[in-house]
């Protein structure tokens, strides 16, 4: 027996719920949506500009024009769906859509100018300008926000919590968590601002690209500057240099930058996951959740790791929308055509990943006892600062070591010694008094620099 119709992207199953907000926009319903709005706009503009002999609509005709968009719903989907049956053309539907529209509001005289010079690919690059903006600025930005802010409410938090650093995976000088999460925080917030002055671009010039059927119907028109007044009009970009199609290369550059986003928030991603098992982090456990299938002790970090897979998943389709979109044979081809219907999936995916992201952030506390024995057991990161110290008072004549580092090296490396070992050897160093004090009260935990003040950066 076969299964009912069943979704074939978990995006649009398991994990729906998440991502519901990119359907409004980045649905064949929704680019059906911003097409109708498209036509019936570029409709307005050449009657409130009395162009062909036509006459401005009234305020109330507007309105009951600009309805068909505003309340676009399912029996628009539905009749939609009908008509490319039969034209085998979504857009030309969507022209059909809104001439019965103008029927039933008595306004057939201005029939002939619905989609008037117009190719599809003008409609086309308009509506999906509009549509990703959305889901980028009303959607996805928020996500993404919500994360940087949960990053940064813990960084201030944790600024003073001294933790051994681990470069190359080995003990090395110590930091404060609430630094390592600004870090984070900081590169974010600049790609943040990148996002915010993204650029969406839109061409309306027809065929070629070149206003031929524009200047056939009437060539004493300034049609570059009527396009351009059309698309600014829409809240885009212009572009007065294309071919059939808008070059695409705004898309290019946003899926480049959300892609970055996606690496760094990949690296948050490995390293909480690696802060988790070192016990730096405790999970806190959810009331009825099951850890493990066998293991009733375990909280995996399953979080973090969802949405690396997810971030993982939205960056092979950005990278290939970025690379495919900003190609066409000569004046035109379709592969951009059902490659651009693929931005929700990729931004679903990074979605997914920043609910998974916030969730995980919003269930883990910092062991405090754990970051303190882990430092305790390190004492031999202070072989840095010794040495450093050392350096200092030979150049200023307070000692007669000859090679400091040696010294250091010798003492330390690939050894595990604690607190009365590197007392002992503090005590025995030729330095200064003020130098050696200085040394002998220093711990890994007050090891950490500027580490704490360093989040402070996040505010400027």
């Amino acid at each position: 027996m076969s299964l009912p119709p069943q979704p074939l992207s978990p995006l649009d199953g398991r994990y729906s719920a998440a991502v519901t907000g990119l359907g409004e926009f980045l649905s064949e319903a929704g680019l059906n949506r911003a097409r109708v709005h498209v036509e019936l706009e570029w409709l307005l503009y050449l009657t409130d500009h009395e162009l062909f002999g036509s006459h401005r609509l009234t305020e109330q005709q507007i309105r009951e024009l600009r309805s068909l968009g505003s309340s676009f719903g399912q029996a628009e989907i539905d009749e939609l769906a009908g008509l490319e049956a039969t034209t085998r053309h979504d857009v030309k539907a969507v022209e059909y859509l809104v001439r019965r529209h103008l029927a039933d509001l008595g306004l057939t005289e201005i029939a002939e100018l619905t989609h008037f010079a117009a190719t599809s690919e003008d409609i086309n690059n308009l509506s999906y300008a509009l549509t990703i903006r959305q889901a980028v600025t009303e959607v996805w930005m928020p996500g993404f926000r919500q994360v940087i802010a949960e990053l940064r409410r813990q960084s201030l938090a944790y600024r003073a919590d001294a933790m051994l650093a681990r470069t190359h995976g080995q003990p090395a000088t110590p930091t404060t968590m609430g630094k390592e999460l600004a870090v984070f925080v900081y590169r974010l917030e600049r790609i943040a601002k990148q996002l915010d002055t993204s650029e969406y671009l839109g061409k309306f010039s027809g065929a070629t690209g070149t206003f031929a059927a524009h200047l056939a119907a009437d060539d004493t028109q300034n049609w570059p500057l009527i396009s351009e007044q059309f698309v600014t009009s829409l809240g885009l970009t212009w572009n007065p240099l294309t071919t059939q199609i808008e070059s695409h290369d705004w898309q290019a550059e946003l899926y480049s930058r959300i892609a970055h986003a996606n690496r760094i928030l990949h690296n948050l991603c490995t390293d909480m996951w690696t802060y988790i098992s070192l016990g730096y982090f405790t999970q806190i456990p959810v009331a009825g959740a099951t850890g493990s299938s066998t293991m009733p002790h375990k909280i995996n970090p399953i979080r973090f790791e969802n949405a690396e897979a997810n971030l993982e998943l939205s960056n092979a389709l950005l990278d290939s929308l970025g690379q495919t979109l900003v190609t066409s044979r000569l004046q035109r081809d379709l592969t951009d055509s059902t490659t651009q219907r693929n931005v929700g999936v990729a931004l679903g995916h990074s979605l997914l990943a920043l609910n998974n992201i916030v969730g995980g952030l919003g269930q883990v506390s910092l062991n405090r006892e754990v970051l303190a024995a882990d430092l305790d057991d390190n004492w031999e990161i202070l072989g840095e600062a010794i040495q450093t110290v050392v350096r200092a008072e030979i150049t200023a004549g307070r000692s007669s070591i000859t090679d400091p580092y040696a010294l250091l090296k010798e003492l330390t490396r690939g050894k595990r010694i604690g607190q009365t070992e590197l007392t002992a050897f503090v005590s025995a160093l030729d330095i200064g008094d003020a130098a050696k004090e200085h040394l002998l009260r220093l711990t890994p935990a007050t090891y950490t620099g500027l580490a704490g003040s360093l989040v402070d950066y996040l505010d400027v």
